[in-house]
């Protein structure tokens, strides 16, 4: 399982670090689904590139093990600030479960997820020991706020599946045997059952490495077959990568303290 933390690790790096390259590309700030730079505002180009930049150095570093500590805690304060927060006054004026709920469900997944990859890295030394970096070298906490919010993210998801059923069969390729209809649903029930298995301490471990699994079968299936078919697609497949990346780090950092976490 050590080996799996590990592959998740890299995984996470690598799509933080095209999804960088992505603010260049799209010219703007796309990580978490942020919401329109306001217009009224200048500088969206500047924020987009320096963002890009910070996310790209992130990537790497994570992707290297180099400061990952600094790097993903960085990355989720940045995606709690930008991305998070900016969406919460949307979806409070949305129909519930609408395609906002998602790009925020997608910030609160990207925004846990760097800070429980902060947790499975070295903690930080520092002669001044304060509320900061106990706050920094947080471990257990971290991993349990994304195990809960990945869980809300699948919940969500899942039953999407069941509301927007026409929409989700189009993702589905056409040479995929089957109904795509069956299919959809047989994905919104595992996505439920991924998303009560995190929330639940006992079976959180299982539930983090079948979900892993699961995704990285769309990530082939569904995601790099539609990659440049739309902006949204050339998002979603790194964002795809990153989830499952997160959800293996999960998976292998629970196997290693899951009594310790059951506790918690």
């Amino acid at each position: 399982m050590k080996n799996l933390q590990h592959i998740g690790q890299i995984f996470f790096g690598v799509a933080l670090l095209c999804l960088g390259v992505e603010h260049f590309i799209f010219q703007d700030f796309i990580t978490g689904r942020a919401p329109a730079w306001p217009e009224s505002m200048p500088g969206k180009l500047v924020w987009a590139y320096l963002t890009g930049i910070a996310f790209i150095a992130a990537g790497a570093a994570i992707f290297t093990s180099k400061k990952v500590r600094v790097a993903a805690m960085s990355t989720g304060a940045l995606i709690f600030l930008w991305a998070l927060l900016r969406h919460l006054p949307v979806i409070a004026t949305d129909s519930f479960l609408s395609g906002a709920w998602t790009k925020a469900g997608k910030a609160l997944v990207f925004w846990s997820a760097a800070w429980a990859v902060a947790a499975t890295a070295p903690k930080m030394e520092s002669a001044r020991r304060g509320f900061v970096l106990k706050f920094i070298n947080l471990e257990y906490e971290f991993v349990i706020l994304n195990r809960i919010c990945l869980g809300i993210f699948f919940l969500m998801a899942g039953i999407q599946h069941f509301m927007y059923i026409e929409f989700v069969t189009s993702l589905i390729p056409t040479w995929f045997p089957g109904d795509p209809v069956f299919w959809t649903r047989l994905a919104g029930i595992a996505l439920l059952a991924g998303g009560v298995g995190l929330i639940i301490p006992q079976t959180a471990r299982w539930a983090s490495l079948l979900s892993g699994l699961m995704v990285f079968s769309w990530f082939w299936i569904v995601h790099i077959p539609r990659t440049f078919t739309s902006v949204s697609d050339g998002i979603a497949v790194f964002e795809a990568l990153a989830v499952t990346g997160i959800a293996f780090v999960l998976a292998g950092y629970l196997s290693k303290f899951q009594t310790k976490t059951e506790r918690l």
